[in-house]
């Protein structure tokens, strides 16, 4: 047997990768600094996987910003705006034009390429955009040099790319030509860097989750052709096809035919069909099992994943079996051992990326033992094992039979307003917008004033009543900007808050929190989610002390934020021990609790954000019925409580509204907003088709890229909203919250954000008067 990762945390444990990586986009360091960053970082990743026992050491999965943005660079998928199309076959793009592609050209004032959801993950990828005439062809020797770093170190190295299929799959037409077109340029670019890996490395892993989603007609037949000519670019190494997310059932058949030395299953959440895949596994064929959860922080039940193994020996040749994550770890933070205080019973519960390679040396371990006999260590660490999780099991914390009543005793009067949308924008016309009507997401700057008070006063360094004179003052800096640059509803910039879910979890019951548990989101981008471990309730009010000051500063209408409890599921790492849908209504009941309360402090215009809500889709859209339901179901329970005057508003992130825009008219919510600039307003299509019948604040512009757009540039993206939703329906805010912006390029921003807003409602009160 052998054992392996599918890939490991990028970051680094204290977010070393998050630091080179600012610092050079400050100009602070140059670009040898943060490729020596790099490479301390991979070599440092590899030594780990080596001293946990792991046969193969995984290269190929760091990446400066995202893996799918590397892969588009390594063929040469170079958007046209950007000037660089023309780079020399074999030739790496640019630092600087690569971090243009992800981030934008402010200089130049050229958008960055869009951004959305790693299939059901909180992980963002930068979109690849491919045209007609799109040349493809390899251009990057990276892969190879790592791969042949590692070996030279003494390592048995496993390189990891992602697959042709997966990454076409991804793709979207610049100029509505078909990206499959291009299937047979980009089989040769990956079969010449196949070439370049043969006989260096044993194995090459190609990864193609989109083989558990929902795979299209043009995939399904491109992918024989495309992996003819893949395995026929090696003749030393073998290709192991990794699959992962979800079953691998419709597209079983087509793994199982690619000629692939090895395939890759995910058991954790894609075990159902194990003793399926097992019948019609072809001889020539190694089986990588992910039992170990690439995705979630709890401890492997070893007793449990022995089973599960030694059910594939019973009919399998256990030199043809590898023992692996179900998918790269990530999604994981690094080191637990980081967690010096973390509660030791709650600790005692968990494992990192670094445990979970030690897990599966372990099980490799129990497994091969000679003559199948477990040897005095092997029976302590199942003994020690099986002590934790039992003591998970009977925690007193984990349990509050209280919470499960009252979820028990939810009724169908609690899960939906009793008033129209329609009536309930006549109960709010007390509120005296005008016609467009501005706003933001919630979030300002958080500067690192801001973030040293936090800490002095997590630490005890600085007296509540300093704290609480520091957080004033801010939050009246935030109110009296946004008077000045003229929006219409205010928020109070959220100054107190590390983080929109963490936030609310420091505050609930049934949560702990790491230090150092940080895990990617997007580039630089790193979150540090809190643990879901036991029943969740609030004792007590969260954020009413801080939005009622900011609203006694002002005369317009200040909304009151909070995160709807989907998203504190999606962006939690989640107790495993009971389905979510049941998670979700404890903290639906628990937000509820808090709406209520701030209506009663006079708050009457409440933003439940549920960014996350596509997350918690299956991958397979067959799945996403009952998901929708219950997701919709509970932001309904949590904001269902008011009167019809006060108005509800939600927030959603990048997502393929198509796909779910029956829920979210389900949700029912007075206001939406969405990020829709990087796409140019596309993404309104689908409210537009569907006749969506509750108000939208499309962003209009993107703030996950340091350019400032122009007035002129948001005016026009507010014209082609308006030809999908009516002017009476429609606000203006950017994509997001501004907390990652510096306050010259937001109020820059929100200035011509407001005088786009002002110059559109003027046009339009010109057209009314002529008609």
């Amino acid at each position: 047997m052998k054992t392996h990762i599918l890939g490991f945390p990028r970051i680094g444990a204290d977010r070393e990768l998050k630091k080179a990586l600012e610092a050079f986009w400050r100009g602070e360091t140059s670009a040898q600094d943060l490729q020596a960053v790099a490479k301390t970082l991979k070599e440092r990743h590899w030594a780990i996987q080596h001293r946990a026992g792991l046969d193969w050491v995984t290269t190929g999965d760091f990446s400066y910003y995202d893996h799918v943005l590397d892969t588009a660079c390594m063929l040469g998928c170079i958007p046209e705006r950007f000037g660089i199309s023309t780079c020399d076959a074999g030739t790496p793009v640019p630092f600087e034009d690569y971090f243009r592609m992800a981030r934008g050209d402010a200089a130049r004032n050229i958008p960055a390429m869009e951004m959305t959801k790693w299939f059901n993950t909180n992980y963002h990828f930068i979109v690849p955009e491919i045209s007609a005439h799109q040349q493809i062809r390899f251009s990057s020797p990276q892969l190879v040099e790592d791969t042949r770093q590692a070996s030279a170190l003494g390592y048995t190295p496993k390189p990891v790319i992602l697959g042709p299929i997966t990454f076409l799959s991804l793709a979207k037409s610049t100029d509505g030509s078909d990206c499959w077109q291009h299937a047979d340029a980009v089989a040769d670019a990956y079969a010449e860097l196949l070439a370049q890996l043969d006989g260096v490395c044993p194995w090459i892993q190609i990864d193609e989750p989109i083989l558990c989603a929902d795979l299209s007609p043009a995939g399904r037949a491109a992918f024989p052709r495309v992996y003819e000519r893949l395995n026929g670019a090696l003749k030393n190494t073998g290709l192991l096809l990794a699959t992962y997310f979800d079953v691998l059932d419709d597209n079983m058949e087509l793994a199982l035919s690619s000629g692939c030395s090895g395939l890759h299953v995910d058991l954790v959440r894609g075990g159902a069909t194990l003793n399926s895949l097992l019948v019609c596994l072809p001889g020539h064929m190694s089986l990588s099992a992910g039992i170990v959860d690439g995705r979630n922080i709890w401890k492997t039940d070893l007793a449990k994943a022995l089973a599960t193994l030694g059910n594939i020996l019973d009919r399998f040749d256990a030199r043809r079996l590898i023992i692996g994550s179900s998918c790269s770890l990530m999604h994981c933070p690094v080191d637990l051992e980081h967690e010096d205080r973390l509660d030791p019973e709650l600790k005692s519960w968990m494992a990192f990326a670094v445990q979970k390679c030690r897990e599966i040396s372990d099980l490799a371990f129990l497994l091969g033992e000679p003559g199948g006999q477990v040897s005095t260590e092997g029976i302590s660490l199942l003994e020690e094992n099986a002590a934790e999780l039992r003591s998970r099991r009977t925690s007193g914390r984990v349990h509050k039979p209280a919470v499960r009543e009252r979820c028990n005793a939810v009724g169908p009067h609690m899960l939906c307003r009793p008033t129209p949308h329609a009536d309930r924008k006549k109960a709010q016309e007390w509120l005296n917008l005008p016609v467009l009507p501005t706003t933001t997401i919630g979030s300002f700057p958080q500067t690192t004033a801001i973030r040293q008070a936090r800490t002095l006063m997590s630490n005890g360094t600085m007296p509540s009543q300093d704290y609480e004179s520091f957080m004033k003052k801010e939050i009246e800096s935030a109110v009296r900007v946004q008077e000045e640059l003229g929006l219409d509803v205010l928020v109070h910039g959220e100054p107190e808050r590390n983080d929109m879910v963490e936030y609310f979890g420091q505050q609930m019951n049934g949560f702990c929190f790491t230090r150092n548990g940080w895990v990617q989101s997007y580039g630089s981008r790193c979150v540090k989610p809190p643990v879901i471990y036991g029943d969740v309730f609030r004792p007590l009010p969260m954020t009413v002390f801080w939005i009622r000051y900011a609203a006694s500063l002002t005369d317009k209408p200040m909304k009151g934020m909070l995160t709807g409890p989907v998203t504190m599921l999606c962006w939690s790492f989640v107790r495993d021990d009971m389905p979510r849908s049941e998670v979700c209504r404890q903290l639906a009941l628990a937000i509820r609790d808090e709406i209520r309360d701030l209506e009663e402090a006079g708050v009457r215009i409440i933003q439940v954000d549920e960014a996350a809500f596509s997350e918690g889709l299956p991958v397979k859209q067959r799945d996403g019925a009952e998901y929708l339901r219950w997701a919709a179901q509970n932001f309904r329970l949590a904001t269902s409580g008011v009167s019809d005057a006060t108005q509800i508003h939600t927030h959603m992130c990048y997502s393929e509204f198509n796909e779910i825009i029956h829920a979210i008219a389900a949700m029912d919510a007075d206001v939406i907003s969405i990020e829709s600039s990087r796409s140019r307003m596309t993404l309104l299509d689908a409210f537009s088709v569907a006749d969506y019948p509750n108000d939208i604040g499309p962003g209009v512009y993107d703030i996950h890229s340091p350019r400032i757009p122009t007035e002129g540039e948001m005016e026009e993206l507010l014209h082609r909203a308006l030809a999908c939703i009516p002017a009476e329906r429609l606000w203006v805010n950017p994509d997001c919250g501004l907390k990652t912006r510096d306050w010259p390029e937001t109020t820059a921003s929100l200035r011509n954000m407001v005088a786009a807003a002002r110059k559109v409602r003027a046009s339009l009160t010109r057209i009314t008067r002529r008609t």
